[in-house]
């Protein structure tokens, strides 16, 4: 009986099965499904080109898809209600046939050529998602965005629109999403923004996941100040507004806002004080109120915001000290161009990095510290102005340009901040954002193809040093005077065919000496197209020995094209020439000019020699037989000032050993000070010393009959008869002690002379 059972229960379930209709997409569909390929011209072999059911095609990683529901009609008929078409480079206008899809609610079209605009059509459509980010979509606001009123999730980024945004866009109060950059709108920023108490950004894929709350406003041209409505998006946690223009405003408030992560207020024109709040916001990771005018002082408490990871206070006129929790090791902070100080110091000039700071937050303790030139106002030169030329191939190695000019070597991938050993130096503000790395990466490799360019130069161009924000470099220690600055630039990473990266736009403001020399500069634009050169030069006074270059984006440009995070200025290479005749004692780069002036110094020598010769041994004879050599020597006409025991004595505080700097075969040598001011270094003759009494006769007569600016200056001598026999001194300028070879050739500090030295070429 239970086999009889089981034979008829198989027999009742093939004929059921046997009548099963398994569901199909509806056929209307399908056919305007390949409507819209043709119209997209994508090859018939590819994605639902050819298929006869699309919802059953297996698409790789949902770049073309068509996803369905099948639940119509007893499971037998299926609709498609997502549809995916994905960095194709496809360049058309919208088809109008997707307004034919009934029930279609997701559409992802991002990464594409597509052009024009929206059609007004459209609007019939009941879509909930739309993404057209990166395309070439142009005009004004669409309309007919505004018609779309169950929109939940609207990008429009990286396209070609412009003007103002329209009040009507206050009908989109179901918006979860939205996002705007990287266009040309302009005008106030709307009120209705305050009202999308909602807005939720998905991940960029037709069933996206509820990530994260933002809200992006960057790169626009929007006026402030902000809409007071602000304070109802209780929900953000990713704020990010930069650079509008008109309109000052104070901080919004944010009160509310207590679950953001990211807080971005970057020159949006705010005065006042930093709210107290903002400092307890406990899940902050990245604050950035950098280029505001904010005053007042931070917080020296360990607030909840300890812990965020990246905190961007440049170019405000906060004051105060600096605490010491900001300098922690797991930071990145800039709090440069403020008005801060460290115990008696000045305003700040550089990037604070706990790395770097370790030692002066231990210094500070004790109240004596010494200030590295960074950290002071306009970054000083730390030493002797002796630099005029300067080239710097950045982002790349070192490299022979033209055959003869050496551009040298600026390599660290990762860096924010440097100091070249040839007095240049650079610093970075600003981190990646949405990139998706672990951490950022400052140098880029070409990936177009270079034109206009000489095959001696190609290196100078295939790298280039790029920022988030801003990058600044320095020329450090220049001769004052007035040099021709040429900026190289060349777009080496978007495109110029057919593809979506073609459709990148980088555009960015320069400054020189803190003047603006370009603004919102296209590379591509100014240059003809990409991979192609374009050099700036600009005619620049240095009066405080430092040279100062900074490149800023300010928001304007696309942001994700060829991939999410790319963005930001970049330079290929710097060059500095001086406009006037440069002291031929000064360091010059060029080796020729160091082997003629060696061989000059060289040839000087070889006269001395000869001249001691002669003279040496006629005052030699005079000392040998003569009683007093301080009466020999009074007859002699020494071509030099004769100085009074009594000066030399006070200079060096009777010779004190605090103030030897020196010994040599002919006696030790004493920094001096004399009541004018002037810094002199005095040799003074060992009493026991039978050899240094020759050294005194050569060295007297030989240096007082030459005027050269490779020697150090003998200002005189000074004659004294003791109770213990001659004290003989030779009193010359003085200079801090250095080493010939590093005077003559730049080269490692190896033997040093005891003695000043004045050989700067």
């Amino acid at each position: 009986m239970k086999t009889q059972q089981l034979v008829f229960f198989l027999v009742i379930s093939l004929l059921l099965y046997s009548n099963v209709v398994l569901p199909k997409l509806d056929t209307h569909e399908v056919e305007v499904l390949k409507e819209i390929w043709g119209k997209l011209n994508l090859p018939e072999n590819k994605g639902w080109g050819s298929a006869t059911d699309p919802c059953s095609i297996n698409t790789e990683g949902k770049n073309i898809s068509v996803e369905c529901d099948c639940s119509f009609e007893g499971n037998t008929t299926c609709h498609a209600i997502a549809v995916a078409i994905k960095n194709q480079n496809v360049s058309t206008t919208l088809p109008l046939e997707f307004t034919k899809l009934r029930y279609l609610r997701f559409l992802e079209l991002s990464r594409n050529c597509l052009y024009g605009t929206i059609p007004s059509e459209w609007a019939t459509m009941h879509l909930t998602n739309l993404s057209l980010l990166a395309n070439k979509f142009s005009g004004v606001f669409p309309m007919v965005l505004t018609r779309m009123t169950i929109l939940i999730d609207l990008s429009i980024e990286g396209n070609r629109f412009s003007g103002p945004i329209p009040k009507e866009i206050a009908k989109l109060k179901n918006l979860k999403k939205l996002v705007l950059s990287s266009n040309d709108f302009t005008g106030e920023l709307p009120f209705a923004f305050a009202k999308f108490t909602n807005l939720i950004i998905l991940r960029i894929k037709p069933y996206g996941e509820l990530n994260y709350i933002k809200r992006h406003i960057q790169g626009c041209s929007f006026e402030g100040p902000f809409p007071s409505g602000i304070s109802a998006l209780t929900r953000l946690n990713d704020l990010r507004v930069s650079d509008l223009k008109g309109g000052v405003s104070t901080f919004p408030r944010l009160k509310s806002m207590i679950n953001l992560k990211k807080l971005i207020l970057r020159n949006c024109i705010i005065n006042g004080t930093i709210p107290i709040y903002v400092w307890h916001m406990k899940y902050l990771d990245t604050l950035d109120l950098s280029f505001n005018n904010f005053s007042g002082i931070i917080p020296d408490s360990f607030f909840e915001i300890e812990k965020a990871k990246y905190i961007y206070l440049t170019m405000n006129n906060l004051t105060g000290p600096i605490p010491r929790w900001i300098l922690s090791n797991s930071k990145t902070v800039d709090v440069s161009y403020n008005n801060f100080t460290w115990d008696t110091s000045g305003p700040r000039d550089c990037i604070f990095k706990a790395n770097m700071m370790e030692s002066y937050s231990g210094m500070a303790n004790r109240g004596n510290i010494d200030i590295h030139p960074c950290l002071l106002k306009g970054f000083p030169c730390n030493g002797v102005a002796r630099l005029h030329t300067l080239h710097i191939n950045c982002g790349g190695k070192e490299v022979k340009a033209n055959n003869k000019v050496i551009y040298e070597a600026d390599t660290g991938l990762s860096m924010q901040y440097y100091i070249s050993k040839h007095n240049w130096a650079f610093s970075q503000t600003g981190n990646f954002l949405d990139d998706g790395r672990d951490s950022d990466i400052y140098v880029l490799s070409n990936a177009s193809n270079l034109h206009n360019i000489s095959r001696s130069d190609t290196e100078l161009y295939t790298t280039a040093r790029t920022t988030p924000v801003a990058l600044t470099y320095y020329g450090l220690c220049l001769i004052n005077g007035n040099y021709n600055v040429s900026l190289h630039f060349v777009e080496i990473v978007f495109t110029q065919d057919t593809s979506f990266a073609s459709l990148g736009k980088r555009i960015f403001d320069v400054y020189v000496q803190g003047e603006l020399k370009l603004k919102d500069f296209d590379i591509v634009k100014e240059a003809g197209g990409t991979g192609r050169v374009v050099i700036k030069t600009y005619m620049v006074d240095v009066i405080a020995n430092t040279l100062k270059i900074q490149l800023y984006w300010a928001g304007k440009g696309t942001t994700g094209i060829p991939s999410r995070g790319s963005y930001g200025p970049i330079i290929s290479a710097i060059s500095i020439k001086p406009n006037f005749e440069p002291p031929k004692y000064e360091k010059d780069e060029n080796k020729n000019k160091v082997k003629v002036i060696v061989g000059v110094v060289a040839g000087a020598f070889v006269v001395i020699a000869g001249l001691v010769s002669y003279f040496g041994h006629k005052l030699w004879r005079k000392w040998c037989i003569s009683s007093s050599p301080i009466e020999e020597l009074s007859g002699i006409n020494l071509h030099t000032v004769i100085i009074s025991s009594r000066h030399i004595t006070a200079a060096t505080n009777d010779f004190s050993p605090s103030n030897q700097i020196g010994r040599g075969g002919f006696g030790t040598v004493y920094r001096g000070e004399l009541r004018d001011g002037t810094y002199i270094a005095v040799k003074r003759l060992s009493a026991d010393s039978k050899q240094g009494l020759e050294e005194f006769f050569n060295e007297v007569s030989m240096m007082s009959l030459f005027n050269h600016p490779s020697l150090v200056r003998l200002y005189g001598c000074c004659l004294h008869e003791s109770n213990t026999g001659p004290d003989l001194c030779l009193v010359y300028e003085y200079m801090e002690n250095n080493s010939l070879q590093h005077a003559l050739l730049g080269g490692n500090d190896t033997s040093r002379f005891t003695w000043p030295v004045r050989f700067k070429l």
